[in-house]
């Protein structure tokens, strides 16, 4: 399944800008497995955010952020649930470098 379908049946209740900013950001960044590029890419989102702090015009990129990463935990579980715990530990880790 393509990424930008996978995303389009996960996000149909979002606001049309969140959901374009979250497609904007995935399809961006490539990875091995969805999950992996869905955590890129909200570290992408988080990145922007992080770098205009405190200006308003980044709220959008900061609901993608929060947006991708829940995505990529819920890609995750399906695609590897035994996997679940150990690659959120990741993406913590990562996340908490970026900060």
């Amino acid at each position: 399944m393509r990424v930008k379908d996978w995303l389009d049946r996960r996000t149909r209740q979002a606001p049309p800008a969140l959901r374009a900013r979250v497609t904007e950001y995935a399809l961006n960044v490539s990875r091995n497995s969805l999950s992996e590029l869905l955590a890129a890419a909200g570290q992408a989102a988080l990145d922007r955010v992080l770098s205009h702090s405190g200006d308003r015009s980044a709220a959008l990129d900061l609901l993608a952020a929060d947006a991708l990463i829940t995505l990529a935990l819920r890609a995750q579980a399906e695609e590897s649930p035994e996997r679940l715990e150990e690659f959120a530990a990741v993406v913590l880790r990562t996340s908490s470098h970026h900060a």
